[in-house]
């Protein structure tokens, strides 16, 4: 179907029977990469968008919710993460959030598609500024072949993608999950996005990925958070550790109230990553394989 109509922007294929647009003033890029289809709009009520694939990845009105949830659960729940990697987050904007931990001493972000990296930093730059931090090194390759040569190498992998569809299905299968526990160190933590708890195809992603992970870790759980430009404004985040003594719901780490106005967090807070697992019951019971 044609997304763009009459000056909206309509993300309707990951949500069946429904929804969203977004109004649209200008579309400031447009272009098929070797990978996917990319567009940059300028919207009405949201500021700038990145699509790919049709798919909205963020916009500037919200984008600090996912960046900030999606790196601090799992920083904050590990109790020294020195070593991180990123899998996709071509945008930067988990680069630009994870170096705010102070126990991180490295994020290695690896994206597939360079031209996804180029176009953040030229319409997107208050999310590429990850990429000029001292810590973070941004690989040109694909995350597969990354962890092949990284065994044992990372306290926390994060995959920041797309659905699964495209250059990120590979990201959403068994040995995926498998990889990511190789290039783990002991103890270490995964966390990646799995959309939406409300969305029927998400649920049954859900439901085949936590099975994967409670093969290869002892703990999984699930987060979940809102953000209005996602399907059903919602996102969730499966989490796995073979460390016992990880509690999820628990920060290892609580930022102080002076270093969440330091680093500008707008979301993110140890009481909010505390009230992120607690999912609703619907979910819990669908998906049997959360463990904690």
């Amino acid at each position: 179907m044609d997304h763009l109509q009459q000056g909206w922007f309509t993300e309707s294929d990951t949500w069946p029977g429904a929804g969203l647009s977004l109004q649209v003033e200008e579309v400031l890029h447009k272009e098929k990469s070797s990978y996917q289809d990319i567009m940059i709009l300028q919207t009405k009520s949201f500021g700038k968008a990145l699509i790919l694939d049709n798919i909205i990845q963020c916009t500037e009105f919200d984008e600090f919710s996912y960046q900030e949830m999606i790196s601090f659960l799992p920083l904050c729940s590990h109790p020294n993460p020195e070593r991180i990697l990123v899998v996709g987050g071509g945008d930067g904007g988990v680069a630009r959030e994870a170096v705010k931990h102070p126990k991180v001493l490295s994020v290695d972000v690896v994206e597939i598609d360079e031209r996804v990296v180029k176009l953040s930093e030229q319409y997107l730059p208050f999310m590429a500024c990850g990429f000029k931090h001292d810590k973070v090194t941004l690989h040109i390759e694909d995350g597969f072949e990354f962890m092949k040569n990284n065994a044992q190498q990372f306290d926390i992998i994060i995959t920041d993608s797309s659905d699964p569809v495209g250059p990120n299905e590979s990201l959403f299968q068994k040995t995926y999950i498998e990889s990511l526990k190789r290039s783990l160190k002991p103890g270490g933590i995964i966390c990646s996005q799995v959309g939406s708890i409300w969305i029927k195809e998400d649920q049954d992603t859900m439901i085949r990925l936590s099975k994967d992970c409670s093969a290869n870790f002892k703990k999984v759980t699930l987060a979940t958070i809102s953000i209005p430009s996602y399907p059903t404004g919602n996102i969730s985040f499966i989490l796995a550790t073979d460390n016992e003594l990880v509690n999820f719901k628990v920060p290892a780490y609580s930022f102080t109230l002076e270093e969440m106005n330091k680093h500008k967090l707008k979301h993110y807070s140890p009481d909010l990553h505390s009230a992120s697992f607690s999912i609703p019951r619907f979910a819990r019971m669908i998906i049997p394989h959360i463990n904690c």
